[in-house]
């Protein structure tokens, strides 16, 4: 079960107890370190400028030193990784992170921190989400909640009976594989179906299919380089009613609301939430996606799962991550 966000009336102790919380990402490091209630008290960003291999891990090191220099009692330092990591090894496979695709980052981290008995925990940045979620945000209160992530890929943190859902080799979550068209396509076996048609990348594909097949368009889509299109401008279109602005989104809508159906039927969660860089402007087609997902799913848990945006935004991996740090305290105690 997740512990509650504070303490009603905390001790001078515990109120100088601080933990850092690290978001890596495939173009970015953001830090921040946190009170034990999830205050943030101090925020770091650090874009990551091409780097890959061993550059990004001093990254990290840098980020950790500098977010710790003013820290009177650090108890421990969650990361959220943008991939698998793997809970026995401590090992990181991040495939937008060149050169990480079996990373040892915590043996490094340890190595790094040995004159210190600081713990290290490290997680995939989807877990981290639905637990920053869980903590502060959307689906507080709940023991059985998801958090889809739709940005450039796709992926999902489950929270069940209270537990982060890892499976067997830490992949669980992976959604972007979630078969969800008819017949096989090539390109599926390199990021999967659902996230080919429908993250943000997907849109940008999606939209430059139909401007290819579509010889008689002529609206505003058609001046664009279409190697430059990107969800923005199909979101930026949409609201015009642009043609094809509108035919990508309801595809994506197909898709987000099978998937979301999917989800309700194995999982009978209390909460689906939202975020991500595609939602975002894609908040709006909630209803749409609902309607959609009402569809194909069992229908007594459809009835009584909640859709709902991310109260966290931005912050809900980072804020995941503080939670993992503050968590291991917490289970030594």
């Amino acid at each position: 079960m997740l512990p509650a966000s504070g303490n009603a009336h905390p001790t001078a102790a515990a109120q100088a107890m601080t933990a850092i919380g690290i978001d890596l990402g495939g173009t970015k490091l953001s830090g921040a370190v946190f009170s034990p209630g999830g205050e943030i008290l101090q925020r770091e960003l650090l874009p990551l400028a091409g780097r890959k291999g061993t550059e990004v891990g001093k990254s990290v090191q840098e980020m950790i030193t500098h977010l710790s220099s003013h820290q009177a009692e650090l108890i421990g330092v969650g990361i959220a990784v943008p991939g698998i990591s793997h809970a026995a090894t401590g090992r990181v496979w991040a495939p937008n992170i060149p050169g990480w695709e079996d990373y040892p980052l915590r043996d490094e981290l340890q190595s790094f921190l040995s004159d210190s008995h600081v713990p290290i925990t490290i997680d995939s940045d989807r877990a981290c989400a639905i637990l920053g979620e869980s903590w502060l945000g959307a689906a507080r209160g709940c023991t059985n909640a998801i958090f889809l992530a739709v940005g450039t890929g796709i992926g999902a943190g489950v929270l069940v009976d209270g537990s982060v859902l890892r499976g067997a080799h830490d992949i669980a979550g992976a959604i972007g594989w979630l078969a969800l068209n008819r017949p096989f396509l090539e390109p599926y076996a390199h990021w999967g179906c659902f996230e080919h048609h429908a993250s943000g990348d997907g849109l940008a594909r999606v939209a430059r299919e139909l401007l290819t097949s579509e010889s008689q368009y002529q609206g505003p889509l058609r001046k664009h380089d279409p190697s430059t299109l990107t969800a923005q401008t199909v979101f930026g279109l949409y609201s015009s009613g642009d043609h094809i602005a509108v035919e990508t989104l309801r595809q994506a809508i197909a898709y987000w609301g099978m998937a979301v159906a999917n989800l309700v039927s194995l999982f009978n969660p209390e909460k689906i939430v939202f975020g991500g860089g595609v939602f975002g402007p894609a908040i709006q087609l909630l209803p749409q996606i609902r309607e959609e997902a009402e569809r194909w799913a069992q229908p007594i848990s459809m009835k009584r799962v909640s859709l709902e945006p991310s109260a966290l935004g931005t912050d809900a991996v980072l804020t995941g991550a503080g939670f993992l740090a503050l968590q291991k305290h917490r289970k030594a105690q």
